[in-house]
């Protein structure tokens, strides 16, 4: 085995133990945290204006622990998902945003009678300290010595006789309900259903509705697959798990599965719902389903009423034969719980995802439940013919938009004229509207100049806006939803003249980047396999990047996808997917100095057959397609750093730039591109290449290893 390769595979091996569920921690041992670690908490400190005060908040959560039913609670845990365990509830659903006031997309908020806490990953610690107040405590996921959710209330709760923790069964999935009732039931702690949300009950007046925006049809020209043929699958699928019924609970798969879109969660074209797929019966529930039956699309590009599209009649019922038709019905939790159990009592086998909720997974009858990875996830992944090229299309389409933005910033900046984040991320987005198609953005645009692109998911606001300039380096993280595709995008920029160290910094960063699209690898792998590749250049240098490398991406769709990604925070997570044909991802590692600056490098890529030398028999290998064109920051590249293999992806890339988006570009955008696409030449390449001794890879897993172990 060559140096490099058993390097790469000690690495993962030793962050898979100190990690073996998943959850970012790179250590064992805990250690006390408390309110005063935190920086804007200690004497003397004044709080940033991002902070939000949550005393009031907190105090009427604690006066109704005594008054949930079967008896008091002592901890309340607060999710981040809603009912469907989405990543980006809608504002309706934003409850541990509201009790704690930090409204990153992950995190979890838990609440004691004297004590309260978060825990969120390394792309949101900056943010959660300048969100939480005062009362909160900061766990930082990924940190030495931070413990987790469980250990941290066995301990806090262990001398409390018969001490309870309560949270809503509709928030939390099965898997982690389990797995938390386990541990507090070895300590003695009982895990208690709550029905009625605690934070419901406290978050009255001020809060947003409830969404329920128009369903509108996608057609087959973007969806590539009717609803009927994608409803033949789910059953093909399920019937050969030996299940009667698959209980559809995620919006991104009840929105792929009927080829329908609405806007009911903010940059996801999602709607609120419920699905029962059967095998001779579909039903479909839904907020408002009367009103959204018979409503006219709001969509120019869907002809189509939702109960035409779904051959139902406008009050959602089904004539014979019922097969063909989506019943739709009145979205309500307790009916969707009585008819599943209508369906287990005749003696049907249910399968339900791993990441359905408690409460809906708790109705189904221990004897006829499977209980396995989503039955839709793996085939929505693998994009079908129009959906690849969908894909494609949005993407030259999103470049255009990009390049002209930063063709135009770059010259006003470097003129000096004012521009910041706040201005740049709605200039931005004018010109994302203007595309042919498009739906918006696929999520709020991470637009940090200097200090606050080293927060990893920034968000621009007039309280945080800074200006962007010719001295500090500028990381955008943006993208569109199309009707034929979904783009996310970041480019890091330097308007100016970059330190050497910045110039170091990036260059690290890109070459990772290319390794990892450079790849080839045998088919069965997980991405968990190959994301020590992309961390290598900056592992050497002693650079580390607290997030995954890609996440999945959909197609007009969400943003974030499973089941496959590239992130060694999710080596046994038991919904993966090994990495296959037509699936999309993100190609992103990064770099971020605390109150410094951020680096960003993103670029979708899809997963295709690819041809090798030698190819082992019975062998299929795949490779990347790049799919995102934007060209690279030449200013902050050391090109004497990069190899010869990485100078030509970069320029064999930069080809496909110029001559797929540039036609579609003119005057200064287009000039703006041909500068940024200059060929480099091989001569420049360093005689003693900077990649990593094998021996000091080798000695930092080991490092590593002895750690966990110890």
């Amino acid at each position: 085995m060559a140096w490099g390769t058993l390097t790469i595979l000690l690495a993962t091996v030793a962050l898979a133990l100190c990690d073996p569920l998943g959850q970012g921690v790179l250590h064992v041992r805990h250690r006390r945290l408390a309110v005063e670690d935190r920086p804007n908490c200690k004497p003397g400190a004044t709080p940033p204006p991002t902070v939000v005060d949550t005393t009031a908040r907190l105090a009427e959560i604690r006066r109704l622990f005594g008054e949930v039913p079967g008896g008091a609670v002592h901890a309340y845990i607060v999710p981040n998902e809603d009912a469907h365990q989405s990543e980006y509830p809608s504002n309706f659903d934003q409850r541990r945003g509201y009790i704690s006031g930090f409204t990153g997309s992950a995190g979890t908020a838990v609440v004691l009678a004297n004590d309260a806490a978060v825990w969120t990953d390394g792309r949101y610690h900056d943010e959660a300290e300048d969100a939480l107040d005062c009362n909160w405590i900061l766990m930082k996921q990924g940190v030495e010595g931070v413990p987790s959710i469980s250990g941290w209330l066995v301990d806090q709760l262990k001398n409390i006789p018969g001490a309870r923790v309560g949270a809503s069964p509709f928030l939390m999935n099965a898997r982690t309900w389990t797995s938390y009732s386990t541990i507090f039931a070895k300590a003695g702690i009982s895990m208690v259903e709550v029905n009625d949300d605690l934070i419901d009950q406290i978050w009255t007046s001020d809060r947003p509705p409830q969404p329920s925006t128009t369903i509108n049809a996608l057609s087959i020209e973007y969806a590539g697959k009717t609803w009927e043929e994608k409803i033949s699958d789910v059953r093909d699928k399920f019937a050969s798990n030996g299940a009667g019924a698959y209980i559809v609970t995620s919006l991104d798969e009840t929105a792929w599965l009927f080829n329908a879109r609405a806007s009911d969660i903010t940059y996801n074209p999602f709607f609120i719902s419920y699905a029962i797929v059967e095998t001779s019966r579909v039903r479909l529930y839904l907020l408002d389903h009367i009103t959204k039956l018979t409503t006219n699309p709001t969509d120019i590009n869907s002809t189509a009423k939702l109960h035409e599209h779904l051959k139902t009649s406008t009050n959602g019922s089904c004539s014979s034969p019922v097969s063909s038709c989506v019943e739709v019905l009145a979205y309500n939790a307790a009916a969707v719980s009585e008819d599943i159990k209508a369906i287990a009592n005749n003696n049907v086998s249910i399968w339900v995802s791993l990441y359905c909720n408690q409460a809906i997974y708790s109705t189904i009858p221990e004897a006829q439940r499977i209980h396995d990875k989503s039955a839709i996830a793996l085939m929505k992944s693998q994009k079908n013919a129009v959906e690849r090229a969908g894909m494609q299309a949005s993407h030259i389409r999103d470049a255009v938009a990009l390049i002209k933005f930063m063709e135009k910033l770059e010259r006003e900046v470097k003129a000096g004229q004012y521009w910041s984040e706040v201005t740049a991320d709605a200039d931005l987005k004018k010109y994302r509207l203007e595309q042919n198609l498009n739906r918006g953005l696929s999520f709020g645009s991470i637009a940090g100049s200097g200090s606050n692109g080293a927060i990893i998911h920034y968000s621009p606001t007039n309280a945080t806006d800074k200006q962007i300039t010719t001295s500090d380096m500028f990381l955008l993280d943006s993208g569109g939803q199309y009707l034929d595709g979904t783009t996310d995008v970041t480019r890091t920029f330097h308007f100016g003249v970059p330190s050497d160290y910045q110039k170091e910094c990036y260059t690290r960063v890109l070459m990772g980047h290319i390794d990892l699209a450079l790849l080839k690898w045998p088919k069965g792998l997980y991405g968990r396999e190959i994301d020590a590749i992309t961390r290598a250049p900056l592992w050497e240098a002693g650079l580390i990047y607290l997030h995954g490398t890609g996440h999945g991406i959909g197609a007009y769709l969400s943003v974030h996808e499973g089941p496959g990604r590239i992130s060694l925070s999710h080596d046994l997570n038991p919904s993966d997917e090994v990495l296959d044909e037509y699936m999309f991802f993100s190609d992103e590692p990064g770099y971020y100095e605390k109150d410094q600056f951020g680096i960003r490098l993103e670029t979708i890529v899809m997963v295709e057959k690819v041809n090798v030398t030698y190819p082992f028999p019975d062998t299929v290998y795949l490779g990347f397609r790049p799919i995102t064109l934007v060209p690279y920051e030449p200013n902050l590249i050391k090109k004497e750093m990069l190899s010869a293999k990485q100078i030509k992806w970069l320029n064999d890339y930069h080809k496909r730039v110029e001559q797929e988006v540039g036609p579609k570009l003119s005057g200064a955008a287009l000039q703006w591109v041909k500068a940024r696409t200059t060929p480099i030449s091989t001569q420049t390449v360093s005689s003693a290449q900077p990649h990593a001794p094998a021996l000091l890879l080798t000695v930092l897993s080991a490092v590593l290893w002895w750690s966990c172990l110890h």
